[in-house]
């Protein structure tokens, strides 16, 4: 349960602005459709990754980092981190299994493999977007336990995008199509108060302090 008398508390602190800002981005998010990021090298790349889920609306994005320890920059990230939640996982089977337990179809996104392209590809349901390692791409795992597989359209001599440019068109296009369909794609309202909570928390300087003065009176 949401403390609803501590967000009350908080929201004193930060601006109406804000708040009407937190709002108006969380009408847009959604954990409808989600990413998940496999042994990617470059730290750059995820971060990248975090700040294309931010710019589209994805709330969850889940990072596999068995093979070379956290790849997140923040300076990369550019703060995205903050608004983004980022699970982290290490190895493939977990994050497979969390993902389909929560109902979410498991699409890989391969250019070889037997892929529906971009533009044809219909929802039908939740489903988390799976993106591999700069050079081999997704692992025969993930592969071998996806549901669906996608890939972007290209004309060119070039058979591959980097990961980061593939998740920014992939995302720009599911969510667009996702915004405009019957589904419901929006966060729940506990949902959204927990993470105006969260928000909230991450906005004030002082909040160890804070807290421990609200407990105290409370």
């Amino acid at each position: 349960m949401i403390d609803e008398k501590l967000l009350a508390y908080l929201e004193e602190f930060i601006s109406e602005k804000r708040m009407r800002r937190f709002n108006d981005i969380l009408s847009h998010r959604t954990n409808y459709i989600t990413v998940a990021v496999e042994d990617v090298y470059q730290m750059h790349n995820t971060s990248a990754v975090i700040r294309s889920c931010e710019s589209f609306g994805i709330q969850q994005a889940h990072l596999i980092e068995g093979k070379y320890g956290q790849r997140l920059d923040e300076e990369i990230a550019m703060g995205a981190q903050k608004w983004v939640d980022v699970k982290r996982y290490k190895n493939s089977k977990e994050v497979v299994d969390v993902l389909r337990n929560k109902g979410y179809k498991i699409v890989a996104t391969s250019p070889h493999a037997d892929s529906s392209l971009l533009q044809d590809y219909e929802l039908d349901g939740k489903m988390a977007l799976f993106f591999g390692t700069e050079n081999k791409g997704l692992s025969d795992y993930v592969l071998e336990n996806s549901d669906a597989f996608l890939k972007i359209p290209m004309v060119g001599f070039t058979e591959s995008l980097n990961i980061s440019v593939s998740a920014a068109i992939i995302l720009q296009h599911l969510t667009a199509k996702l915004k405009s369909s019957n589904f419901d794609w929006k966060l729940t309202p506990s949902e959204m108060m927990e993470k105006r909570l969260d928000w909230t928390k991450k906005s004030i300087k002082s909040i160890d302090d804070i807290l421990i003065r609200y407990h105290a009176d409370n």
